[in-house]
């Protein structure tokens, strides 16, 4: 269990004393990124022999390329389509790589990556290092190094990018996914322990505060000013205003919001799970696509929220994950609602619809109210300490099927379920939501923005809240 947590940061890291509030957004299909722009002033022969570069990120979408980092040209930090980190940097007009031979694909983890350069260590491998999660990466599919005392070329001469690469299309080599804490730090060669800590109770990775001095053109990005996410919190800024449509979010390393899990692959494809796992929408035609969230639960009382962007038909509810893998595709399964001891609210019918004793049964029509208009909020409360769900229609309970038994789904692990055809939604699990909700409400431990507060005793889906109710 120990090597998992290690692995990358999943759970619940509230025992450390040093809290992470924001995060910032990318998304490779707007495109979005953040751009350094002036770094040619601070070029000398020093700083390009020596340099560290530390960010946490967190994935949305894989089977695809998603940039970290990058330079104009010749540098950059890469998860791969296969999920291997690859590290690139050209010297004397020589590239050099470093790439993992562990794959990295969990998009409910926070990951850690620090890469290390200081040509003028004499071991070839001590002159570029990756650490993910504080622990030295030393298995590599390839590995090559610059010489002794080599300069790293365009890491000061042009840009530098955070959520692309600079020489190439956007959309093409966007990162979908979440950035915090991030740090370029001149002639630093950084230790991991400058910039993190393992848990003592969970032997969990996790950020602590750095302790050096950072000043031009050293940075540290926490991204806590939303009008301008490209803003240094100390040292030089990367150049004011200098982001395309970058978000921020509050789903950060030290705090783990559920998002939708575009691991899970139903017996029908959907045109896809975009904007930091919050947006669903399915094009199939042949069948309901489906989505889980990535956090399951067996107790607690939790609450997220939906909105509606079309709204022919919707699925909404939890649906059981230990009940074997009969919603992937290429079985012979039918659409993922009647499947894994699921319980949905079918909006457009207006009625609940679950499995119960293993059988596909539905409620009477017209059981709640219909709100499935355009613009709708559909709140979604679930009491696994009770085995009881509960809808909510723009703020108001709907009586009539309130604490609803889940049947099937009852004292199993489930997680959050979504079933659509043809259709579109924003889902808001409190990290991040594509709308700005007008009241900004939280859970009763102020996590989570919300339209709506959470009914009393219901909290957001995030490893905080886990730790204590889950």
């Amino acid at each position: 269990m120990e090597a998992l947590q290690r692995l990358h940061n999943r759970g619940s890291i509230s025992t450390g004393a040093y809290e992470v509030d924001n995060s910032s957004l990318y998304e490779a299909d707007d495109p979005s990124y953040i751009r350094f722009t002036n770094i040619s002033t601070y070029a000398s022969s020093a700083r390009k022999k020596k340099f560290s570069m530390s960010m946490w990120f967190k994935l949305a979408e894989v089977g695809k390329q998603q940039m970290l980092w990058s330079t104009a040209a010749n540098g950059y930090l890469v998860v791969q389509a296969s999920g291997v980190i690859k590290w690139q940097q050209t010297y004397s007009g020589v590239q050099k790589t470093l790439n993992t031979n562990r794959v990295f694909r969990d998009t409910g983890a926070w990951y850690h990556v620090l890469i290390v350069v200081d040509t003028a260590q004499s071991t070839e491998a001590d002159r570029t290092k990756l650490y993910i999660n504080g622990v030295q990466e030393t298995s590599f599919s390839s590995a090559t190094y610059p010489s002794q005392n080599d300069e790293a070329q365009n890491v000061y001469e042009q840009h530098n990018y955070i959520g692309t690469w600079g020489g190439g299309d956007h959309s093409n080599t966007g990162l979908s996914g979440y950035v915090s804490e991030f740090y370029f730090l001149s002639e630093i060669a950084a230790s991991p322990t400058d910039l993190g800590e393992f848990d003592d109770d969970t032997a969990i990775w996790i950020p602590k505060e750095y302790g050096g001095t950072i000043t031009s053109p050293s940075s540290y990005l926490n991204f806590s000013n939303a009008s301008n996410l490209a803003e240094a919190t100390s040292g030089q800024d990367w150049a004011s205003g200098n982001s395309n449509n970058v978000r921020q979010a509050t789903d950060t390393c030290t705090n783990n919001f559920c998002t939708l899990n575009p691991l899970v692959n139903f017996k029908y494809t959907t045109n896809g799970i975009t904007d930091g796992g919050t947006v669903f929408g399915d094009n199939t035609g042949g069948g309901v696509g489906g989505a889980f969230g990535t956090m399951a639960v067996t107790k607690g009382k939790w609450y997220w929220e939906v909105k509606l962007t079309d709204t022919v038909s919707h699925y909404i509810g939890v649906s059981a994950v230990d009940d074997g893998d009969n919603v992937t595709s290429g079985t012979a399964a039918s659409d993922p609602h009647q499947q894994n001891s699921t319980f949905r609210f079918n909006i457009s019918a207006a009625r609940i619809e679950y499995i119960n004793n293993g059988t596909n049964t539905n409620g009477s029509l017209d059981a709640f109210s219909d709100f499935h208009t355009a613009g709708d909020i559909i709140g979604i409360a679930l009491n696994m300490d009770d085995n009881q769900i509960s809808i909510y229609g723009n703020g108001t309970l709907q009586s009539g099927v309130a604490n609803t038994s889940i049947y099937d789904a009852a004292d199993k692990m489930v997680v959050p379920f979504h079933g659509t055809i043809n259709d579109e939604c924003q889902y808001n699990f409190g990290g991040f939501s594509e709308w700005t909700p007008s009241s900004a409400a939280s859970d009763a431990n102020g996590y989570g923005t919300f339209e709506y507060a959470p009914p009393s005793g219901y909290y957001a889906l995030c490893t905080k809240n886990l730790e204590e109710y889950g």
